[in-house]
C-alpha cells in the first residue's frame, strides 16, 4: 500500500496539544471542557434566520473564490470604522475562518526555508501552517511578568537574514494579552526596518476588558501588514468557518484567490451569508457576550486567588493562564482529566514560555468553569504545586 511521501512537509506538522486533550476528554461524557475555545452561546438569531432564508431560496451555490462582493464590502467597512485604516472591498479576501487565511498567506508569502516568527506562548496552529508551507517556525518571547505583552526589542533580536514574516496576535491566544498601541506601532516599525511581512491575527478583536484593541493595520504605511479576522469567537460561529483577510497588496489578493481556487474553490456560501448578517446586523449579542466573559474572568480569578493558585489575569480574549506548579503540563493535564474529569490545554503546546502553565477557556458555562477550577485547584494544592514553578506569575494585575 502506498504511504505518504517521507519528504512531504505534512509529515512534519506537529500535533496540537489542545486537540489531543479534547479527543481524550470526548471519551468521558461527564468531562468538564475547559480546553477548547468554544463559546457557550448560540449565534445571534438574525444570523441563523438569514442563513435559513438563503437555504430555502436556493442561494447555496458557488461564489467567487475571493468571496461575496457584499461581504467583502461589509468587512472593509467594519475595518475602516473600527481599526483606523481606510479599507476597500478589493482589499478583502473571504476565507474559511482566520486560520485558513493565515495558512494560505504563509503558503503564498513564504518560500521553503524562509523563517517566520511567532509569539511564545502562541497558538500552535500557526506553526503547523508554517511547517506545511515548508517554512521555518521560530519563536519570540513574551513573559508572564509583563502580562505576556512582547518587548519589540526582544522581537527584533530574533530577526535573522532568513526571516520573512512576523505573526502578531492581540488579543492573544492563549494568554489573553492585549498589546498597547505603542507596542503595536513599534512591532510594525520592526517589520518595516527589516522589510518583513507582518501577519496580524485579530480573531479576538471584539473581546477586550481593560484595554482597547489596537490593530497593526492602523500603523501600516507601505502595505506590509495583513489583518486576519474571524466570525468564530465574536459571533459564536466556530463551525460556520467564516473569516476574512485584509490585504493591501493587489498581487497578494490575486495569489490568495488562485490558491483558494486550487484548494477549496470558494468559501462556504452559507458561512458567508451568516457572516454578512453578523457584520451588518445588531451587535447586542456581542456586547452581552463580552460582559459575560468579563464577569467569568473576574469570578475565575477571585476563585484562584482564594485557593492560592497563581495565574495571569487576561485583558482580552477568553482564556486564563494558570500556574499548576509542574513543568510537565501535558502530564498534569492528562492526570487532571483522569482523576478529576476536567480538561485543560497544556502549556507545552503553546511554547517554552508557557512552561508550568495551563490554558483555561472562560467561554465554558459559568457553573462548569468554576467547578472545573475548584477541581484544578484541588489537584494543584493537593500536589503541593501552587506557585512553585518559580516564574513571576501574579495573582492579579
Amino acid at each position: 500500500m502506498p504511504r505518504p511521501a517521507a519528504a512531504s512537509p505534512v509529515t512534519r506538522i506537529p500535533r496540537s496539544g489542545i486537540r489531543t486533550l479534547m479527543e481524550l476528554a470526548l471519551r468521558d461524557p461527564d468531562a468538564i471542557h475547559l480546553e477548547i475555545g468554544e463559546p457557550d452561546v448560540a449565534p445571534p438569531a438574525h444570523v441563523v434566520d438569514a442563513v435559513a432564508a438563503a437555504a430555502r431560496d436556493g442561494r447555496t451555490g458557488y461564489t467567487s473564490s475571493l468571496g461575496l462582493d457584499a461581504l467583502r464590502a461589509a468587512a472593509a467597512d467594519r475595518v475602516t470604522r473600527t481599526h483606523g485604516r481606510v479599507t476597500t472591498a478589493d482589499e478583502v479576501v473571504v476565507t474559511h475562518g482566520a486560520m485558513h487565511g493565515l495558512a494560505m498567506a504563509m503558503a503564498t508569502l513564504l518560500a521553503p526555508g524562509d523563517e517566520i516568527l511567532f509569539p511564545d506562548p502562541g497558538f500552535p496552529n500557526w506553526e503547523m501552517a508554517a511547517v506545511a508551507a515548508s517554512a521555518v517556525a521560530r519563536r519570540y518571547p513574551t513573559h508572564a511578568a509583563a502580562g505576556f505583552v512582547p518587548d519589540p526589542d526582544e522581537v527584533e533580536a530574533c530577526v535573522t537574514p532568513r526571516t520573512r514574516a512576523i505573526v502578531v496576535s492581540s488579543p492573544n491566544n492563549p494568554t489573553g494579552a492585549v498589546y498597547p498601541d505603542a507596542v503595536v506601532a513599534a512591532l510594525v516599525d520592526v517589520a518595516r526596518r527589516h522589510d518583513l511581512w507582518l501577519l496580524s491575527d485579530e480573531c479576538y478583536e471584539a473581546i477586550t476588558f481593560d484595554a482597547p484593541h489596537a490593530s497593526p493595520l492602523a500603523h501600516d504605511t507601505d502595505g506590509r501588514v495583513l489583518g486576519f479576522f474571524s466570525l468564530s469567537k465574536t459571533y459564536a460561529m466556530t463551525g460556520w468557518r467564516a473569516g476574512y483577510v485584509v490585504v493591501p497588496d493587489p498581487h497578494v489578493v490575486d495569489a490568495l484567490g488562485h490558491l483558494a481556487e486550487a484548494t477549496v474553490a470558494c468559501p462556504s456560501t452559507t458561512g458567508q451569508v451568516g457572516a454578512l448578517a453578523a457584520l451588518t446586523g445588531p451587535q447586542d449579542a456581542v456586547a452581552d457576550a463580552v460582559a459575560s466573559y468579563r464577569e467569568r474572568r473576574d469570578a475565575a480569578c477571585a476563585l484562584l486567588r482564594r485557593r492560592g493558585v497563581r495565574h495571569v489575569e487576561p485583558d482580552g480574549a477568553f482564556y486564563l493562564m494558570v500556574d499548576v506548579g509542574e513543568a510537565d503540563t501535558d502530564a498534569f493535564a492528562r492526570r487532571l482529566l483522569a482523576r478529576r474529569g476536567v480538561a485543560v490545554a497544556p502549556g507545552s503546546t503553546f511554547g517554552e514560555h508557557a512552561a508550568g502553565l495551563v490554558r483555561v477557556s472562560l467561554a465554558a458555562p459559568r457553573d462548569l468553569l468554576l467547578t472545573g477550577l475548584e477541581r484544578l485547584a484541588d489537584e494543584v494544592v493537593g500536589a503541593g504545586g501552587a506557585g512553585v514553578v518559580g516564574r513571576a506569575v501574579a495573582a492579579a494585575r
